[in-house]
């Protein structure tokens, strides 16, 4: 009688933090398209109006969330006895996240005016 291989189940870290840092990315993606659109133009769109202070809070929201992705995708590593996967990918996604708003950040620093 053959007895069935044990299988390490995922790690439920691994997995949130996959899912968080999916989100942001995306979030982040769509947010870069946006922005895109709202480029003002001479002083077309001041820099204190809703929209581009919303935008503001939108992108730091996302970058923290990469944080915790990442966080929780180191975590995940660490766990013994579980698959790594979707700690690895988690990680790399939020690595790969924090990286690209970083860039934003000093992309919008360069660019200010005054």
């Amino acid at each position: 009688m053959q007895r069935p291989i044990p299988t390490q189940p995922h790690s439920g870290l691994g997995i949130a933090a996959f899912i968080i840092s999916l989100s942001a990315d995306t979030l982040l993606l769509g947010l870069i398209g946006i922005a895109d659109l709202m480029e003002p133009t001479h002083d077309s769109v001041a820099t204190t109006s809703a929209p581009t202070v919303l935008f503001g809070f939108i992108v730091i929201f996302a970058t923290l969330a990469m944080v915790l992705a990442l966080a929780l995708g180191i975590a995940a590593l660490v766990q013994t006895g579980r698959h790594k996967l979707f700690g690895v990918l988690g990680t790399v996604f939020a690595a790969l996240g924090l990286i690209s708003s970083l860039l934003l950040f000093l992309i919008g620093i360069l660019t200010m005016e005054g």
